[in-house]
């Protein structure tokens, strides 16, 4: 008989790790929920004991928090970071192999998450390298606190296949709006290029970037200025030509007025 998958839950509030866990029997009845953490300390202590194919870390917890507890876990179980946040946290844990739940966690949202978790255990898919997106997180969640605007983003982090790519936004040509997720175009300066989604949504991303880099050109579209050969107008809107690249890229009117000196 196969092993049943098993799981961690975090959080200092009692009600809560319980509601998660009735969510969880209904979204994956075969998963195991083997321990419930009061606090970081305590989740590290049971991980290392009862090595959980999963956790679900609330982010927020007295002494150690979910960040704090998910850099000494490493890549020994699944993460997914539980928040009250849907500001500039939620941004960094959607751009990369990390998961999140907003708090009051929605069931199709939780649906989602438990497809992706046993996506991964079936393949037998190690728990990715997230150390330098904790780091980013931590940084993200101090400056939310601390109510200073977040630095530019750095670096997107996006499945390519069952790889895990970790994008330079200075390499990034351009952003679209494809559904829920987005396109990220990117090329490296070796040549190689390609495209990747992403679970941020679009104006999301935008918040986090350099206007000085960045412009958005419609309301689905963000291009690298730097990537930019040339634009082709009509009466009001334009197109973008791409360096290196044969598709166009739609200027809508209302963003016609940023390329007047172009």
């Amino acid at each position: 008989m196969p092993t049943r998958p098993t799981a961690l839950i975090a959080d200092d509030e009692p009600l809560l790790r319980e509601a998660l866990a009735r969510q969880l029997e209904r979204a994956w009845p075969e998963l195991e929920v083997v321990a419930q953490a009061r606090n970081g300390r305590e989740a590290i202590r049971q991980c290392e004991t009862l090595r959980p194919d999963v956790c679900f870390l609330d982010v927020h917890m007295p002494g150690l928090s979910g960040i704090e507890a998910a850099q000494r876990i490493g890549r020994s179980a699944h993460l997914v970071f539980v928040t009250a946040y849907d500001q500039y946290a939620v941004q960094a844990f959607a751009q990369g192999a990390l998961d999140y739940l907003v708090k009051p966690v929605e069931p199709s949202r939780l649906d989602d998450t438990v497809a992706r978790l046993k996506d991964r255990l079936r393949a037998a898919q190690p728990a990715p390298d997230i150390e330098p997106l904790l780091q980013q997180l931590a940084a993200g969640l101090a400056a939310l606190q601390s109510g200073a605007p977040p630095a530019p983003l750095r670096w997107i982090h996006a499945q390519v296949g069952k790889t895990l790519r970790v994008i330079p936004v200075q390499e990034i040509d351009y952003l679209r709006s494809d559904a829920k997720y987005t396109l990220v175009a990117w090329r490296d300066p070796a040549g190689e290029s390609g495209d990747a989604l992403v679970r941020t949504p679009l104006k999301e991303l935008v918040a986090q970037l350099d206007p000085a880099q960045f412009a958005q050109v419609h309301r689905s579209v963000v291009v690298n200025l730097r990537a930019v050969s040339h634009l082709t107008r009509d009466d009001e809107t334009a197109v973008i030509h791409l360096k290196g690249r044969k598709e166009v890229l739609p200027v809508s009117r209302s963003y016609v007025h940023r390329f007047r000196q172009m």
